[in-house]
Order: structure tokens, then C-alpha cells, then sequence
């Protein structure tokens, strides 16, 4: 069996921002030599996740405005007694999940017509990374 471990680096601009990650995803697949087998791509920061949807920029929005109403920015959350203020970005980090597991076959991330795979970051403006680890034959 193969392995192979890369890592992708993120600083944005924005406090929430949502990234396309999908070339960079194909990109280490297609330099691992894995034919058959999985890709797991986790974000490894607890402010930020990993989710596959569609690319849309209307979706995108919707995502992003309903995540914020089920865990808005507001400052009396429990957390920020320890001087922190993004209670809101671990909550929307536990609301879109940390990472996604994808198949490979002959050689190519295996999608769906539609499914893109995002990097969300929900405390951002620093450097953050996220691990795209390849496994199989």
C-alpha cells in the first residue's frame, strides 16, 4: 500500500472565508500514484473544516449566512473568558466538520457531477494548514 502526505497553507484575507481546494486535491492524487484507494483532506486547525458541495456562489452565501445564524459572532460566549473571541468559529468548525474522506479511482479523485471539495475558515487572517493525506494502491 501507498502513502502519501502533503500539506496545503492558508492566511485569508477575510475572517470567514470558503476555498476551493478541488485543483490542489486532484493535484497531490494525481502525484501520489494511488490508482485505487481514498484521499483524506482535514483541516488541523479547530477553527476551520473540510466539505465537498457544489461551487456555486448563491450556495455559497446561503452557507455561509446559515452558519451564521445557527452560531453567530456575538461576544458572551463561554469561550472568550480565556481572552479569545471566535466561540462562533469552533461552533461552525463542529457544523461543517473538520475533514472529508474521497475515493480514488484510476488514478482520479472520484466526484460526483457537481461536488467540489472547500476549505472553510471561520477564525482566519493567519497562516492555518490543512493535511491531504493519499492511501492505497
Amino acid at each position: 500500500m501507498k502513502s502519501h502526505t502533503e500539506y496545503l497553507w492558508f492566511n485569508t484575507r477575510q475572517r470567514r472565508e470558503y476555498i476551493n481546494i478541488t485543483p490542489q486535491v486532484e493535484r497531490i492524487v494525481a502525484e501520489s500514484g494511488v490508482q485505487e484507494g481514498l484521499v483524506l483532506v482535514s483541516a488541523m486547525h479547530i477553527t476551520a473544516g473540510v466539505y465537498v458541495n457544489d461551487a456555486e456562489s448563491g450556495l455559497i452565501r446561503d452557507i455561509d449566512e446559515w452558519l451564521e445564524k445557527l452560531a453567530p459572532y456575538r461576544p458572551d460566549y463561554r469561550h472568550h473568558q480565556t481572552g479569545e473571541d471566535n466561540g462562533d468559529a469552533h461552533l461552525k468548525s463542529l457544523l461543517i466538520h473538520h475533514e472529508v474522506i474521497l475515493p480514488i479511482t484510476k488514478g482520479k479523485l472520484d466526484l460526483g457531477p457537481w461536488q467540489q471539495v472547500y476549505y472553510a475558515e471561520f477564525d482566519g487572517q493567519r497562516r492555518k494548514r490543512v493535511v491531504v493525506k493519499v492511501i492505497g494502491e
